[in-house]
């Protein structure tokens, strides 16, 4: 049986239990609505969180196709984050925003496993593509291992 590929501009039209369900923790709330806002209206299912705290503790209970996490401070407090989703899965797809880029940072989000790491303020349109990337290679890597 051939795979067949979802197009993309179909997200919509899936059922709830098969579009791409995204994590987004952000401690800025207009970042985290406008970027939430935005992925709904293209047909994921969106949990929108903005506390590190929070988002950490969800990601040990659900399972998600990308987690979008924010930096947060030079301090990294989205490392809670990222570090858990690792723990539970060590293929979890995370990408790491941040306000401004920190070398140290960038270093330990690569190393702790996180898929990227990209300076906002991003354009919700940019962010949809990067999800839409991220999401359609964990749906190929899920794929190729069934």
């Amino acid at each position: 049986m051939q795979r067949q590929d979802v197009d993309d501009r179909k997200v919509k039209e899936l059922p709830g239990s098969l579009k791409p369900r995204v994590l987004l923790v952000d401690e800025d709330l207009d970042d985290l609505w406008r970027y939430s806002a935005f992925l709904y209206d293209q047909g994921y299912q969106v949990r929108a969180i903005p506390s590190f705290a929070d988002g950490a503790a969800c990601v040990e209970r659900e399972d998600f196709d990308l987690i979008v996490v924010s930096q947060g401070s030079p301090s990294f407090e989205g490392r809670l984050v990222l570090a858990r989703a690792i723990e539970r899965n060590r293929w979890a797809r995370v990408l790491v925003l941040t306000r401004a880029i920190e070398v140290p940072c960038y270093i330990e989000a690569i190393q702790s496993g996180a898929l990227d790491y990209m300076e906002k303020p991003l354009p919700p349109s940019e962010i949809g593509q990067l999800v839409r990337r991220y999401v359609r290679t964990r749906s190929a890597a899920a794929c190729a291992t069934a």
